[in-house]
């Protein structure tokens, strides 16, 4: 297909081989000698005015930031600047940024094009009516354009709210009750998602504090890359309800940090169809970044519902937006009181004039520059780049893409497995290892410290998303960085069980 940036698929069961070879050794991390010295010496001595915002922010912003992602080890930097790859702290220290905001903008921060279309908006017409305005039709066809399966679209204020309409629809269509999601996937933080987060099998005794355990009885978890649990799951669920969908992410849970076999979608599609339940793509990070199809059109493979966010508003805010078959996308049509079977949804600025001009900007721009391609080019440089170095330094770190969605495993901190049909198991499980994967996840941290003090933003450590702007020269130069952190990682007595 064209605007594609997948130029290979790695095989899962490697890559979890060698992902289990990581976690049965001890930690390999930077020296103490290096952290101390150097790494937070830089912090200490170039980062002041970052520490400054962060201090004070304590008392005003619950942890000090209003993000997840901006929390770094020893302290969150404070930017003032985006340009292309590169982002600008507070002090003025220049980054190679492999963060991307988190994924939005794979045609590099602050584009040009995408900027000046906005401030022609805001000169005429402002952010925000509250009535139509013609880049929300603009966006819908666009989107259907390069995706045939989304034949209606309507734009929302996250990923969050669009799968808890995708839910919604998918109940009333097919008038069934359960949701059966893949271990470790994230699909948002409303009530009935955040369960088996970032860990299969860890259901709800992660991440869900706050969350009446109540909010669960629909949800079911599988095993990633296991048809056969998802067809047990199926089976199981005939008897209390039936499923109303199946929700994954394309690429593998948690972004493809558990990967999945280049057939899995097709074999759960086949189970849907089986089993009568809707099929629902979340396309929140793969939308216009793995293909300009999305990973539908790389996989070929037709979703009953799609979930768009990040790129989708090319990098602004109000990024998310559901769309899919006719049928089922109709089932969210506007208005109050009407009666019929609806799915509500909502969202005072959803579909605000800023954002659907910014996405269908961004889309046009993406096909224009051939920006998937192109950003994938640079992953895999930069993923066999940073194999190079692991075989170089004699490390036993992972490192493995799906075109420009790179994943560093460095202490395999999220590689834990507890998938099990029985929730007792699972616990047990979990807290005989939960402190050890704690003391991994702190080392993943520090590793992202080193990163961040040797000029690399990434995504905990873990992550790295390349951009049309990340020419040849920038990962050549980024992969350097990464060398001078390899140069000091020590194999230490820390993360295994005692």
């Amino acid at each position: 297909m064209t605007n594609c940036g997948i130029s290979r698929w790695d095989d899962p069961a490697a890559i979890n081989k060698a992902l289990k070879n990581l976690t049965d050794q001890p930690i390999w991390e930077v020296s103490d000698d290096y952290y101390t010295n150097t790494i937070l010496k830089y912090y200490d001595e170039k980062c002041k005015a970052s520490r400054a915002v962060y201090e004070e922010s304590k008392d005003y912003i619950p942890g000090g930031v209003q993000h997840n992602l901006a929390f770094n080890k020893p302290f969150p930097m404070c930017m003032a600047k985006a340009d292309g790859a590169y982002l600008y702290d507070k002090d003025g220290n220049r980054y190679i940024d492999f963060l991307q905001a988190g994924g939005p903008t794979i045609l590099g921060s602050n584009y040009p094009p995408i900027r000046e279309k906005v401030i022609e908006l805001l000169n005429e017409c402002g952010p925000v009516t509250g009535l139509l305005h013609e880049s929300e039709l603009m966006i819908a066809r666009e989107i259907h354009r390069h995706m045939p399966n989304v034949e209606m679209f309507r734009m929302l204020g996250s990923g969050t709210e669009a799968v808890m309409a995708s839910l919604r629809i998918a109940r009333i269509a097919t008038g069934k009750k359960h949701i059966i999601k893949i271990g470790g996937a994230y699909h948002g933080w409303s009530d009935q998602m955040v369960y088996g987060l970032k860990i299969p099998g860890s259901r709800g005794l992660l991440e869900s504090h706050g969350i009446p355990k109540q909010a669960y009885r629909l949800t079911d978890e599988v095993r990633p890359n296991d048809l056969g649990m998802l067809e047990r799951m199926l089976k199981r669920n005939k008897l209390t309800g039936g499923t109303a969908a199946v929700i994954v992410e394309p690429v593998g849970p948690e972004s493809g940090t558990r990967p999945v076999a280049h057939d899995y979608n097709k074999g759960v599609r086949a189970l849907c169809d089986q089993y009568g339940a809707l099929l629902i793509f979340d396309e929140v990070v793969t939308g216009f970044r793995v293909a300009l199809g999305g990973a539908q059109g790389y996989f070929g493979i037709v979703p009953d519902l799609t979930i768009f966010g990040k790129i989708v508003a090319g990098g602004y805010p109000s990024a998310g937006g559901v769309g899919g078959k006719r049928e089922y996308a109709e089932l969210m049509a506007a208005g109050l009181a009407t009666g019929k079977h609806r799915a509500y949804v909502g969202g005072t600025l959803a579909a605000n004039p800023l954002s659907c001009l910014a996405g269908y900007t961004a889309i046009r721009e993406i096909e224009r520059t051939n920006a998937c391609e192109a950003a994938g080019r640079a992953g895999d440089r930069l993923c066999d780049g940073l194999k190079g170095l692991i075989d170089r330094y004699g490390l036993p770190f992972v490192a493995y893409n799906q075109g420009s969605i790179v994943h560093l495993e460095c202490t395999g901190a999220m590689s834990f497995d507890f998938s099990s049909m029985n929730i007792a198991k699972s616990a047990i499980g979990l807290l005989k290892n939960k402190a050890m994967m704690y003391e991994r996840k702190d080392s993943m941290e520090r590793m992202g410290a080193a990163y961040m003090a040797n000029g690399i933003v990434t995504l905990a450590g873990s992550r790295l998303y390349t951009s049309l702007a990340d020419t040849p020269e920038i990962i050549d130069e980024a992969l350097g960085r990464f060398e001078e952190v390899f140069r000091h990682v020590k194999k230490t007595d820390k993360g295994l069980l005692k």
